[in-house]
């Protein structure tokens, strides 16, 4: 009996999740300013007797404990990328802790919402000067940690080489498609929001004594933070639940294959497997007697797939 390999046709589903991506050492290096600012901020907290310093240093700690999850996911996802317990390899750990980090998002909301409507029905003695510098200090820093964030997003090449039934793609993302450091961008962005908006009321209550600006504009923060980390919770349980691919993806495949002769597909399920990657499972129903591979070849590979599995049906034309 004779033994043929099937080296060609074998194939790992690390998708590129094992190559470090940009966005894990941005990521990284805003927790470092993070943590850096907080312990600068308790330091002199406690030496000043400053309340305000102290509290927005103790709030960049959690800050950081935050982004620590987004850190985490990044280094599981590349040190899993080979175990071959992950069908699809290890991409949805990104939207796993983006998941995460919306849900502390949503409480941070609350947090936000409740301290605010109970100081503007119990108003307290503000420390103007003082609030303001921690609260331009805060926004210089989160200022600073936005533009890391939003450096060029990672173009992977998830390139693997068999022709059965997979074909092969670049990661075609953007930061809003890698879940991961979306929601690090919305952790720091929304600090930033807060301090813009303490800034704003703090500079009015003082010159005009509209002291009621500070609560209202706490309570306007976590209303728009709430909604950012809603739509993150909303994306990132897309592709948990192995939702459908957005439809313009779905449409270009059925288009390509459609394009050549009288290829119908019967039958599509286009899903993410990570950060911009896809993997699809697709019937088509012709005359012709084509292969899978003659399908694949179809298929543009700026979609981003990375696993496709083709099956197809011959069928006869009706007669004239």
């Amino acid at each position: 009996m004779h033994t043929r390999s099937l080296d060609h046709w074998e194939h790992d589903h690390t998708f590129g999740q094992d190559l470090p991506k940009a966005g894990e050492s941005r990521t990284i290096l805003v927790i470092a300013i993070t943590l850096a600012t907080m312990a600068v901020e308790v330091t002199a907290g406690v030496y000043y007797g400053s309340m305000a310093l102290l509290a927005d240093g103790l709030h960049m700690g959690s800050h950081a404990s935050a982004l620590g999850i987004s850190a985490f996911a990044y280094f599981y996802t590349r040190r899993h990328a080979r175990d071959a317990r992950f069908n699809f390899g290890t991409g949805k750990v990104n939207s796993l802790a983006a998941f995460a980090s919306a849900v502390l998002l949503v409480v941070f909301a609350l947090i936000m919402a409740w301290e605010s409507l109970t100081r503007l029905i119990h108003p307290v003695d503000i420390q103007f000067d003082q609030a303001v510098l921690v609260a331009v200090l805060g926004l210089v820093v989160n200022g600073a940690c936005l533009l890391i964030l939003r450096g060029r997003h990672w173009r992977g090449n998830p390139h693997h080489g068999h022709d059965h039934d997979d074909h092969s793609g670049h990661d075609h993302g953007g930061l809003r498609e890698d879940h991961n450091l979306w929601s690090a961008y919305l952790h720091v962005l929304a600090d930033a929001l807060t301090s813009l908006l303490a800034i704003f009321a703090l500079l009015a209550g003082k010159h005009l004594g509209w002291t009621f600006l500070d609560p209202l504009m706490g309570v306007a923060g976590a209303l728009l933070v709430a909604k950012w980390s809603l739509g993150l919770i909303r994306s990132s349980s897309h592709v948990l639940l192995d939702m459908q691919a957005p439809e313009n993806i779905r449409q270009v495949i059925r288009e390509a294959i459609e394009a050549q002769g009288d290829n119908r597909v019967s039958d599509m399920h286009v899903w993410s497997v990570g950060p911009g990657i896809y993997a699809a499972e697709i019937v088509v129903v012709s005359s012709a007697a084509n292969g899978p591979d003659d399908y694949c070849r179809l298929l543009p590979p700026s979609l981003g797939l990375v696993h496709v599995t083709i099956g197809s049906h011959q069928c006869s034309l009706p007669e004239d």
